[in-house]
């Protein structure tokens, strides 16, 4: 446990079930600074990828994620947290379903999450802190005063997925979307390395038929905010 006085608010959840925008909100309504803790797997994982390491390489991967250079920036309402790597903006490349695959088998590995733990929690800054994950109430803020657990149906969150891609994206999905989110949820909530579950002190909110106005004011109140 940490005796870090600063505040920190916890939103865990699988992908798909909003943490990423409610987050951005959360920050900015509280004027927190912004973890978005899954975009350090995703930019360990293109970062290797640019750097010729292979998935399979755990101990390559382990120097890639130490020695990350990222930063988080703010953007307007409504759109996603800009993410730099080594000043260079990535965010929509670390966004693909690719990436995320990747950074998924990478956050399997107890080292890379190791080495990428410290970095997670020296975003912890006055006057507070915001953090989206998977494990961040269960492992790496553990004495978070708030914590909540984002969740949405799986078919919810393949159609969620599927309205943002599918201008963009030929040939993509519903069918296919849902499929490879069942298979990252199995992943992820079976792996030994943190598996992906509300910590026991968690507050649970399933976004499934809500509008992001109403997730963010069911999280404003599990934040005493309301």
């Amino acid at each position: 446990m940490s005796d870090n006085p600063v505040p920190v608010i916890t939103v865990d959840g699988p992908g798909g079930a909003g943490k990423g925008t409610v987050t951005q909100m959360l920050a900015k309504r509280l004027g927190y600074h912004l973890l978005d803790s899954g975009a350090l797997y995703r930019l360990t994982a293109l970062a290797a990828a640019r750097q010729g390491v292979s998935l399979d390489d755990e101990a390559a991967l382990v120097q890639v994620a130490a020695s990350l250079d990222v930063a988080f920036e703010p953007t307007p309402p409504g759109e996603p947290a800009r993410v730099m790597l080594a000043g260079e903006d990535v965010t929509s490349e670390i966004r693909t379903e690719t990436c995320g695959n990747n950074a998924s088998k990478v956050a399997v590995m107890q080292p890379v999450r190791d080495a990428l733990l410290q970095r997670q929690r020296d975003f912890r800054e006055a006057p507070g802190l915001v953090a989206d994950g998977r494990d961040m109430g269960t492992v790496v803020f553990p004495d978070a005063p708030v914590k909540i657990f984002l969740t949405a149906s799986a078919e919810e969150r393949a159609r969620r997925r599927y309205l943002q891609l599918k201008d963009t994206t030929a040939g993509v999905t519903i069918d296919a979307l849902l499929k490879e989110i069942k298979a990252r949820d199995d992943r992820d909530m079976n792996r030994s390395a943190a598996p992906l579950k509300p910590a026991d002190d968690a507050q649970v909110i399933d976004s499934t038929g809500l509008s992001i106005e109403e997730v963010l004011g069911r999280c404003m109140v599990a934040a005493g905010q309301a």
